[in-house]
């Protein structure tokens, strides 16, 4: 890169390294399935694509507030509508979040395999990222507890986590957000958490409505299968929904981003169905990999994390020329590991099966 010599942007810019999205494409394949981003390989819900497309006769209207969209949000969740703000996606939710409360110097924790948007945000603000040894790929509370300091302003645990599908409890949680000092905010990041049955769920919902330091986020990129619409909510107390609504954009979230938000939102049917279809095909894919000789990270989410041994380079090679896209996660400190998105029934066959051949 080539700096100026006088015109300087602000602390940690220049320390960040590009978010680079999972690949889309393999030069030379005559079809691929793109297995790098953890998006729903069915799409979002008809009603949702019928409300996005209600919204074309519109597009020179400014968006309206959103009320709608958090209303559906607060029905479906049991939440009061009024502790929701959108943004567009969770990832801008996380930024506004360090950007209101994180100043030159001061600290963002989270465990050592958090989401890297966690890094990015913070470094962009001029603050310092910190991370937190984990346990068994798994987020350790203990750790994070013992290295809050003065300067921790946030603590950020992704519930299940990208990229290793695990995560804590909430007695767990519960722990960590009873340990903060008062001058730090916990963050739930549950951008995954709709793949969960009932009974798996960490409370998030609970521990922020119990208390006024912790905030959830949630996205519609994952299971309702809206990512290209950039949508995301959170739910916290009123003094820091109020801090939020003062810093992000009047308009950041669009008309058929709401709209079509709404109808996902509402359609709740879809939702199960997704969550179960998922959880099938993921634990089918889990138990092949294995069997295959390969150690798999059991996972809550729709993605599976592969430890590829001394043969990254060969299953990565080897899936493309099926072309089957997954994602390498060396910047996460995982260079002998593979990210692999759970797909439809015939891209999971397809990536069993060529795993099993990396071993024959």
């Amino acid at each position: 890169m080539n700096a100026h010599p006088t015109i300087r942007p602000n602390p940690g810019v220049l320390d960040i390294k590009a978010y680079v999205g999972g690949a889309s494409k393999v030069e030379g394949a005559n079809r691929t399935v793109k297995l790098s981003a953890n998006e729903n390989p069915f799409g979002p819900s008809p009603k949702a694509i019928e409300a996005y497309r209600a919204g074309a006769d519109s597009l020179h209207r400014y968006p309206g507030t959103g009320a709608e969209l958090r209303q559906a949000i607060a029905d479906v969740h049991g939440l009061e509508a009024d502790r929701i703000v959108c943004g567009a996606g969770s990832d801008e939710i996380i930024a506004l979040l360090i950007k209101a409360y994180v100043g030159v110097g001061e600290e963002v924790l989270y465990p050592e395999h958090g989401f890297t948007m966690f890094r990015l945000s913070t470094l962009a603000a001029g603050g310092t990222p910190v991370t937190a040894p984990e346990t068994d790929m798994t987020a350790d509370v203990d750790a994070l507890i013992e290295r809050i300091g003065p300067k921790t302003k946030i603590i950020f645990v992704a519930n299940p986590n990208n990229p290793t599908g695990t995560m804590v409890g909430r007695a767990e949680l519960e722990l960590l957000a009873d340990a903060l000092p008062p001058h730090t905010l916990l963050v739930i990041d549950g951008a995954y958490a709709e793949y969960l049955r009932p009974e798996e769920s960490d409370g998030a919902v609970e521990i922020v409505r119990a208390r006024d330091n912790v905030v959830m986020t949630r996205t519609f990129s994952k299971i309702h299968g809206l990512a290209a619409l950039r949508l995301g909510w959170c739910y916290g107390p009123s003094h820091v929904i109020d801090v939020l609504n003062r810093v992000r954009g009047p308009f950041n979230v669009t008309a058929s981003a709401q709209a079509a938000g709404e109808a996902a939102m509402r359609d709740q049917a879809y939702v199960d169905d997704c969550r179960v279809t998922n959880e099938v095909w993921r634990d089918w894919l889990t138990k092949e990999v294995r069997a295959a000789g390969f150690q798999v990270t059991s996972s809550m989410g729709n993605f599976i994390l592969v430890h590829s041994d001394d043969r990254t380079d060969d299953m990565d090679a080897a899936l493309k020329a099926r072309g089957l896209i997954v994602r390498r996660v060396g910047e996460y400190g995982l260079h002998a590991h593979l990210r692999i998105s759970v797909g439809d029934e015939q891209s999971c066959r397809e990536v069993a099966e060529t795993i099993r051949s990396i071993r024959q």
